[in-house]
């Protein structure tokens, strides 16, 4: 096997130690062979034992406070060490490498311009708008740089994954910018994780963990900077936080991915070569790429929000199939009465419900209700209301009362506190002409009778579902011939027009009044046609539901 080092750093320095065979104490005691000055690392934290051949690697852990880790796992018997194996001693990582390994970093060539003249320990901030300026002269005219530009605008039109735009995009960043490791980056909603979507190692090696400091996210986030950091580890930014990137790195840069306004990721390139210490000019070619690919990134958001909008809508469309499905279609007929029920939904799916039944004594059930909200909350309360009450309806001794108290207890003990429905449910007798109701919070219903007058039938109960108890009193009216029973939700009175005026209770009288004898169904249509005339076109706020019953 070649000769191999352990390569490493704790934040602050650069560690090299040559693996030749025999025994290293690793720690914090300065007596130690492999000596760490980093307080999460033990005195006497591990050994690793090197066979005469130098073949075998052997790590063993000497009881250690924070523990020492391989790959990712916590150590409890000795371990044997490979080439590329990850060793965390606290917060200090290293990786067993090849001492060729770093030879040939340091001979290979740099692809745009010999090494940085200023001082390779400063590190560049610059808005993003500064890093996007036109580049200059020196850097288009170099033979890769045109070329590598036309081909990653080319992207924009290719018909790829995102993963496959990504990964061809760090590929024609290595052809002009000197890295040892590419990576596009995205961070957690709150900023405090960061994870790769695509990354890169040209020379097919593990491109580890990628985890950059809160100074370097805040920067790029939220003061939306491109960072340009000569030696890591001896800025004073970087140098006491958690690694750039836990690596021997010399140099590093990152830009925001940037779209109107947004960062969308970060583009991110490091190098071990001292020779390629990056310079201003990396960094805007770098931050050109980066606008490219955000770009590119935002064109997938916009495709994948028009799919999951058209699957929404598709979704939505087929609710409420399903939602018009339950409500009756084929209303019972009743000797003496006619009925007609209308409801015109301002969503796909909405909260009104009706329904008209037929009870076991032959009594006439019909009910209207509103529940609180809109949308596909709604719609759900909606239909579980409507199956509440059809379940009751088999039951030859039906009533009122009972079946509102128990419907409310289901609601309250099943449904979010805010989650309520008014009600108004009624039957009618077609022997005696008595209808039984109860109005449980919704908009009094309106009787025409045929001397003119108009008969509201006021609240005799609380919403249903509020609360874990009510008490809702049965009233009773009579159906005289030609008398029109009106029941209705709120989106008709509460319609609103341009001007944010509603069509109110007084309008509903005014219409009925001057629309004596109609039968149920031309009233509803006339109903709605004088709706839509006072909202001048204004659109529909609520769902409009209504169920007329006029005695013959």
């Amino acid at each position: 096997m070649a000769d191999l080092k352990l390569i490493g750093t704790d934040g602050s320095r650069f560690f090299a130690w040559d693996l030749k065979p025999g025994s290293y104490v690793v720690g914090r005691n300065p007596d130690c062979d492999m000596y760490i000055p980093n307080r999460t690392v033990s005195r006497n934290h591990g050994r690793i034992e090197v066979d005469a051949d130098a073949e075998r690697f052997l790590l063993v852990d000497l009881g250690s406070h924070n523990g020492t880790f391989v790959n990712g796992e916590r150590m409890s018997d000795p371990r044997e060490l490979k080439l590329g194996d990850r060793v965390m001693f606290g917060d200090a990582e290293f990786r067993l490498a090849e001492q060729s390994e770093m030879i040939e970093e340091e001979q290979k060539p740099s692809r745009i311009t010999k090494p940085a003249a200023r001082d390779p320990e400063k590190s560049v901030f610059l808005s993003i708008n500064e890093a996007l300026k036109p580049l200059p002269k020196k850097v288009t005219d170099l033979p890769d740089i045109f070329p590598t530009l036309s081909e990653m605008a080319r992207m924009l039109i290719m018909h790829v994954t995102r993963e496959e735009m990504l990964e061809q995009s760090l590929e024609l960043v290595a052809r002009v910018i000197p890295a040892q490791r590419l990576a596009v980056l995205y961070t957690s909603d709150d900023h405090e994780e960061i994870y790769p979507l695509a990354t890169l190692l040209p020379q097919g090696k593990d491109p580890g963990q990628f985890t950059l400091s809160k100074t370097i996210i805040n920067e790029i986030l939220t003061n939306k900077n491109a960072i340009l950091i000569g030696n890591p580890a001896d800025d004073p930014r970087f140098a006491e936080q958690q690694s750039i990137i836990l690596s021997e790195m010399k140099s590093a840069m990152a830009v925001p991915l940037f779209d109107e306004g947004n960062v969308l990721g970060i583009l991110y390139v490091d190098t071990t070569n001292p020779m390629h210490q990056y310079t201003d000019d990396y960094l805007r070619l770098l931050a050109t790429f980066g606008n490219i690919i955000a770009s590119r990134i935002a064109n997938f958001n916009l495709l994948q929000e028009r799919e999951e909008k058209r699957l929404l809508e598709s979704e939505l469309s087929r609710a409420s199939r399903i939602q018009k499905n339950m409500l009756v279609e084929q209303l019972p007929t009743i000797p003496g009465l006619t009925l007609h029920a209308f409801q015109e939904q301002s969503r796909s799916v909405g909260g009104d419900l009706y329904d008209v039944s037929t009870l076991p004594d032959g009594r006439l059930l019909f009910l209207v209700a509103d529940v609180s909200g809109k949308g596909t909350g709604a719609a759900l309360l909606m239909s579980n209301l409507l199956a509440a009450f059809r379940i009751l309806y088999p039951n030859p001794d039906f009533e009122l009362e009972q079946a509102v108290l128990q419907v409310s207890k289901q609601m309250f003990l099943y449904t979010a506190p805010e989650m309520f429905a008014t009600l108004f449910v009624g039957t009618f007798d077609p022997k005696s002409f008595e209808l039984s109701y109860i109005n449980a919070g919704h908009n009094p219903p309106m009787i025409h009778r045929t001397d003119g007058t108009i008969e509201e039938l006021d609240a005799s109960g609380i919403v249903i579902g509020a609360f874990d108890f009510g008490a809702w009193e049965k009233q009773s009216t009579r159906l005289e011939s030609g008398d029109t029973l009106v029941v209705f939700t709120d989106g008709v009175t509460e319609a609103e027009n341009h001007q944010k005026e509603q069509y109110h209770e007084e309008r509903l009288i005014e219409f009925l009044k001057s629309h004596p004898g109609l039968e149920p169904e031309a009233m509803a249509k006339e109903l709605l046609a004088d709706i839509m005339k006072f909202t001048e076109g204004a659109p529909q706020s609520d769902d409009i539901t209504m169920l007329i019953v006029k005695r013959d």
